[in-house]
């Protein structure tokens, strides 16, 4: 099948990304991931290579140079703008250099520019970057180095002031290859490592099997997300780790002073736990939007996203205790609930909505979670049905921190659970959502592990709501504890909270230990849980903790810029600050890389190609046949509606691209079971 994406060259060529190589280092809880991109210029014009694409929710870049012949350059951090001011001009002077920018819409997303690069030249880009490993409800930690980046962003164009669609293609057209590799260290034993993509043997360096390495298994396409889950023994015992200073940075700076990472696991008493009461209301809101009937990975037999989120809230509804109160609103363009207001919950409620839920479909068009989300805080709460909010989404929205402003705002008033369904999903938003909202997220990609990732969420929304989070540190005289972390929230029985400070003061004299207390009301009954560390640093720890930790006050700080409403002044100036000085990207920051070359200014349009990502909607072997092509009167044949690509901004149908093909202005790939007349926008 000819290759329609519309990202190829002109010549219908490959495009220049040619391989991703992946090193990942993991220590305990966190990992730092390197990744090296190979690009290479086929074509007979000097070539400006646009790279879209989606990196972890709760990671922090932390290096990007790149590498030209033998000469390699490292970016370095800059205000935003200037950054890309200083690269437009770059590139009109002759020279070549790159750019890396986080999104302004989802800090889950990335843009990479790879300007200026002369016919048949080679370059390698190198990007770091650092994030935690999230807590599995089978007590694995999982690390996922997301590929699919599904078509829900609108990327800025600086010189127009338009939108840019992501760059997509079918997932089995990947032009490029990825290899990995992870060293693991953990205090604890290591059980075993587990993925979704075949892997080599684990191969453990030690005999305490405390640290050991493995590879993805060669000849793997890059065209889904790699998930690694890793089993330790005593996953659930906190840990401490200080990290010594950065020698060159100032002392008393973040990065010129130590910093500790604590990884807390709170006990709630047996008697407090026994006695816990089953209410609540829950609000069960479900994306049903038009992505939504996408499959939810790119094998052969793939659920779609909607029946996934069906069996997940079956699962649900079947699990709720007797005497609560529960209601589910579907959204997409627009919004519609089950019952009128929240009903309670019997055998003859349950069978009702169970009847309704089988027969829910992904029919509601655009994703509009806000609509929803500020309907359900309009509402009053029922008095002593703690509301549980569970919200259920592939997360395909460009307004990701606008949802994420208004879940915390009503924080105070519910906990929100919420499910990432299928590959792609926006971990920013999923991640976001339970973390602003007090709740848990789980990401839902497969049958295999859906059931226990369900029950731990509706296990922690059944516990009741911790109150009075105090944190206080014990640390001895002469070292002050500056918190990085915003204020703990919520705690769940069995759920990880990790906890980052700067330390300043003698505390490279001092081997002794300090210690964190961790004091809060439960049930009405004060808890308090404490864990000692000791104030030598570690070793081999890099900077990681440093950046994770610079990362984490970066989004508290942009949180508070975006809610400050001109309020508190000088809040983007401590970011951008922030982040020059860590190394570590935000929204206000962009990293530049220069390679100076004695060049001329490029005379006429440079040639631009967008590297596509995979995505697993919406392309040819994917595609339904429309029941009424004849309908249509722009349908040519069947030949050529199956080389069409879908490509879709807002849940509306764009022409396909098909390069030189007269049939372009006519042909329109559908991707519902809809008829074609009434899907085509030629009939709208």
């Amino acid at each position: 099948m000819v290759n329609c994406c519309g990202l190829v060259t002109v010549k219908n060529k490959p495009v220049p990304l040619k391989s991703i190589a992946v090193e990942v280092s993991v220590q305990g809880h966190v990992a730092t991931v390197s990744s090296t991109l190979q690009y290479e210029n086929q074509e007979e014009s000097p070539l400006e290579a646009i790279f879209v694409f989606p990196l972890p929710g709760e990671a922090a870049v932390c290096r990007f140079s790149a590498k030209i012949g033998q000469t390699e350059v490292v970016a370095e951090v800059q205000e935003k703008q200037k950054a890309r001011e200083q690269y437009d001009d770059l590139l009109s002077s002759g020279q070549q250099a790159f750019l890396l920018e986080e999104s302004d819409e989802s800090p889950d997303v990335f843009k990479l520019s790879v300007g200026s690069l002369p016919p048949g030249e080679k370059a390698s880009i190198s990007l770091d970057y650092v994030t935690e490993l999230a807590v599995q409800a089978d007590d694995g930690l999982r690390l996922c180095l997301p590929a699919v980046l599904n078509p829900r962003y609108q990327p800025q164009d600086s010189g127009s002031g338009g939108s840019a669609l992501v760059s997509s293609v079918p997932t089995g057209s990947v032009p490029y290859s990825l290899s990995l590799s992870a060293r693991v260290s953990s205090l604890h034993p290591i059980c075993r490592i587990e993925s979704n993509c075949p892997l080599d043997p684990l191969n453990y360096l030690n005999t305490e099997k405390t640290q050991a390495t493995v590879s993805l298994a060669a000849g793997h396409q890059f065209d889904r997300d790699v998930e690694l889950l890793l089993y330790y023994q005593d996953t659930h015992q906190p840990t401490a780790i200080v990290e010594a200073a950065q020698a060159s940075a100032k002392p008393g700076s973040l990065m010129g002073d130590p910093v500790v990472m604590l990884s807390l696991y709170p006990e709630f008493p047996n008697d407090v736990m026994s006695s816990m009461t089953s209410l609540g209301e829950f609000l069960f809101v479900v994306d049903r939007s038009g992505s939504m009937s996408c499959p939810m990975h790119n094998e052969s037999v793939a659920q779609d996203r909607i029946g996934s989120a069906r069996d997940t809230l079956l699962l649900l509804l079947k699990s709720l205790p007797m005497g609560c109160y529960f209601n589910i609103i579907g959204f997409g363009s627009r919004y519609e609930s089950f019952f009128t207001k929240s009903v309670e919950y019997s055998q003859k409620t349950m069978d009702e909505a169970l009847q309704k839920v089988k027969a829910m479909r992904a029919d509601l068009g655009g994703t509009e979670i806000l609509q929803p989300l500020k309907h359900i805080y309009s509402q009053p709460c029922l008095p002593d049905q703690p509301r549980q909010l569970f919200l259920f989404t592939d997360g395909e929205v460009g307004n990701t921190k606008e949802v994420l402003d208004l879940v915390k705002a009503n924080a105070g008033s519910h906990r929100c659970f919420s499910f990432g369904i299928g590959e792609g999903a926006s971990s920013a938003l999923i991640s976001g959502v339970a973390k602003q909202g007090g709740g848990h997220s789980q990401f839902i990609t497969g049958q295999d592990r859906m059931q226990p990732k369900v029950m731990q969420s509706l296990r922690f929304a059944l516990q009741p709501a911790v109150v009075n989070i105090s944190v206080k540190w014990n640390v001895p005289k002469g070292v002050s504890v500056t918190s990085l972390s915003p204020p703990i929230r919520v705690l769940f029985q069995g759920q990880r909270a990790l906890l980052y400070a700067q330390l300043t003061g003698k505390v490279r004299a001092l081997p002794s230990a300090g210690s964190v207390t961790v004091k809060y009301s439960l049930a009405e009954q004060p808890v308090e849980n404490q864990l000692s560390f000791s104030l030598k640093p570690a070793e081999d720890t890099g900077l990681t903790v440093h950046r994770l930790g610079a990362r984490t006050l970066i989004r508290s700080l942009e949180m508070e810029e975006r809610q400050g409403d001109g309020k508190k002044k000088g809040v983007q100036e401590k970011v951008v600050e922030l982040s020059v000085q860590s190394g570590v990207s935000s929204v206000f920051t962009a990293f530049i890389a220069v390679h100076k070359v004695d060049g001329e200014a490029v005379q006429g349009p440079m040639l631009r190609r967008q590297v596509p990502t995979p995505s697993v909607c919406g392309y040819a072997k994917q595609q339904r046949r429309c029941k009424e092509m004849i309908l249509c009167r722009y349908y040519v044949n069947s030949t050529k509606y199956e080389q069409c690509l879908v490509q879709r901004q807002n849940d509306r149908f764009l022409p396909c691209q098909l390069g030189d093909s007269i049939y372009q202005p006519f042909i329109y790939a559908l991707t519902t079971t809809l008829p074609c007349h009434k899907r085509c926008p030629l009939h709208m």
